[in-house]
């Protein structure tokens, strides 16, 4: 039985990277030595980490005034790097809250002692659509604007960013990072835990402005920009493993093409479940369909028994992880760069088999 991994993360990750990770792992390029046991000091894993960051300058087409970073902690650490390296004048942020994890970025920034001003919200819409601005902002109010380019929990993403003024724009692009194409100087700041499109657990890649980067105090170490830059990411130990599959995913991703090859996969994947969602009787998207996602896509019986039965019985057809986010239930299926259309094909021909026979 073939099976496909629809999780929100860590996800599934490219056949022929799987293959060739099984393959180097008792020895790197015949060193006898695992990747898993070399030194991150040493000059093969330089090559590993330096490759890895052209890959991303060159798929991104980021800019040489931009620092590439790879730090640990997920999105959830950057949440806390962010203010504490770029809230330093005003100590104050804009928000966007478009979901769960913008949320929790706020919160975080206000746990640090910064103010963080909602500019808009659809809380009260149960974040079936996206917030934006009534009115561009200034820098001379902010530090910063928030953003959280693809909302994993509750299947929206900004496909067109927010008209933001002067302020410095800081995206989360964490479950669409280089599954949709950004222009990278459009931010100051994007950051995004690498295991749903990019790799395994373990890495997170932070791609900053130089202008933004500058000395500040009473920071932890580890969170710290500037830091990092003087480091070249090896202020400590950094998650080896992690890097170096990340970066055979950056190169699986050039042989498919580049970023805007993969976004053109990835878009007809999404109109595949989508329109079948549209024309089901029994199943539902409730997003507004500007909005809809390409990598998370939630939908549901509005039954939650039956929904129960979906995520079962998919499973037995080798369909896993399609149960949605606690906080909104229902079904959720994450469409990232790896799953082929295949797997998307073979959902929709199940769900739509499920609908037949109930």
């Amino acid at each position: 039985m073939t099976v496909y991994n629809f999780a929100a993360g860590p996800a599934t990750l490219p056949d022929p990277v799987i293959k060739q990770i099984q393959a180097e792992l008792p020895s790197l390029q015949g060193t006898g030595m695992s990747v898993l046991e070399i030194s991150h000091r040493s000059a093969m894993f330089d090559d590993i980490i330096n490759t890895a960051e052209q890959d991303i300058r060159d798929l991104m087409h980021v800019p040489a005034n931009y620092h590439i970073l790879f730090f640990q902690g997920g999105g959830t650490g950057q949440f806390a790097a962010a203010p504490l390296n770029l809230a330093t004048q005003h100590k104050r942020i804009a928000l966007l809250d478009s979901g769960h994890w913008a949320s929790r970025a706020g919160d975080e920034a206000a746990n640090l002692g910064v103010t963080v001003d909602t500019i808009a919200s659809t809380k009260d819409k149960h974040y079936q659509e996206l917030p934006h601005l009534d009115k561009p902002l200034s820098a001379e109010d902010y530090d910063y604007l928030h953003v959280t380019t693809n909302n994993t929990i509750e299947g929206t993403a900004y496909h067109t960013l927010p008209e933001h003024g002067d302020v410095t724009l800081v995206g989360d692009l964490s479950s669409n990072f280089m599954a949709e194409n950004y222009n990278v100087q459009d931010f100051g700041l994007i950051f995004g835990g690498v295991q749903k499109n990019l790799g395994p657990a373990g890495v997170t890649i932070t791609i900053v402005r130089d202008d933004l980067v500058k000395p500040v105090e009473h920071i932890p170490s580890i969170l710290n920009y500037a830091l990092f830059v003087k480091k070249n990411s090896m202020f400590n130990t950094p998650p080896v493993f992690a890097i170096y599959a990340t970066g055979l995913v950056l190169k699986w991703l050039k042989q498919q093409g580049g970023l805007a090859e993969i976004e053109e996969v990835n878009r007809k994947k999404a109109a595949l479940l989508y329109d079948f969602l549209d024309d089901s009787k029994l199943f539902t998207n409730y997003i507004k369909k500007s909005d809809r996602s390409l990598t998370n896509v939630p939908f549901t019986t509005d039954n939650p028994d039956l929904d129960t039965q979906v995520i079962q019985a998919a499973a037995d057809s080798g369909l896993m992880n399609l149960k949605g986010h606690r906080s909104v239930g229902g079904l959720r299926a994450s469409l990232y760069n790896a799953m082929p259309v295949k797997g998307v094909q073979a959902l929709v021909d199940f769900l739509h088999n499920f609908e037949t026979q109930h």
